[in-house]
């Protein structure tokens, strides 16, 4: 099964921009006036899910709150470190996690949107 998180934004350059430069993702695919949408997919290309955000001309204005999270696992050490020096270099700053959990075990930040987005080490039991 193959997994697809679709929002809609006013900011898809800065959103491009934040999941590819600083997450380290690639564009897989664009679209322009689907219906009145533009569109991108941004993902890795050998995983079974990519994000896709869309735009239009119209205002969007999101409703979430602290504990919708995009949460990525890194998996080795050393993407998680380069992932990390990442959001440094492009001075995005850490926030507290309303669940405490993710304080403990991973770093939270906000993206474009102000979603809340967490990177957390990939723990193997």
């Amino acid at each position: 099964m193959q997994f697809r998180v679709t929002r809609h934004t006013n900011q898809i350059n800065e959103i491009k921009k934040f999941y590819t430069k600083v997450l380290n993702f690639e564009i897989l695919g664009e679209f322009q006036n689907h219906n009145g949408y533009d569109g991108i997919f941004i993902g890795k290309p050998d995983l079974d899910w990519h994000l896709e955000f869309t735009t239009t001309h119209e205002n969007i204005n999101h409703h979430f709150d602290e504990d919708d999270c995009l949460v990525f696992y890194p998996t080795t050490q050393q993407k998680y470190n380069k992932l990390i020096e990442r959001l440094e270099i492009h001075h995005i700053k850490p926030i507290k996690s309303k669940n405490p959990y993710w304080n403990e075990n991973g770093i939270s930040f906000l993206d474009p949107d102000g979603f809340v987005v967490i990177v957390s080490p990939l723990r193997i039991k």
